[in-house]
């Protein structure tokens, strides 16, 4: 997959947003006001910083050489995964799938509620 790949699969996310925070370098992709996935766009190698449940997180580093700590983000939570890595590129777009999912399973019931357009 490459960094454009990356970044309309990332916009395709129901609500999905990309934002520049920091600099006009990095995009920072959003749902629900809350950030799912970093993309530096000014590096030699491209890659996407993702959140992701710990246990998994750390099985990810250990199954993929492409996949390490997130550099300036929380590394218990955080993975950053090389794009022209070993890991398959529908196994890139599940990982995406699971950093916005953990993003919306953090917000508040009502608030995931009205992202997955539930009453219950």
């Amino acid at each position: 997959m490459n960094i454009e790949e990356l970044f309309d699969y990332c916009l395709s996310v129901k609500d999905a947003e990309a934002t520049s925070p920091f600099d006009e370098v990095t995009i920072v992709m959003k749902v629900m006001g809350r950030m799912f996935a970093l993309i530096p766009t000014d590096a030699e190698r491209c890659s996407v910083s993702l959140k992701c449940d710990p246990e998994e997180a750390l099985r990810l580093r250990q199954q993929y050489g492409c996949v390490e700590a997130a550099f300036h983000m929380n590394k218990t939570h955080w993975n950053r995964i090389w794009l022209e890595g070993d890991m398959p590129d529908h196994e890139l777009k599940r990982w995406i799938d699971h950093s916005v999912e953990q993003v919306i399973g953090k917000l508040s019931k009502k608030k995931q509620r009205e992202y997955y357009g539930t009453t219950e």
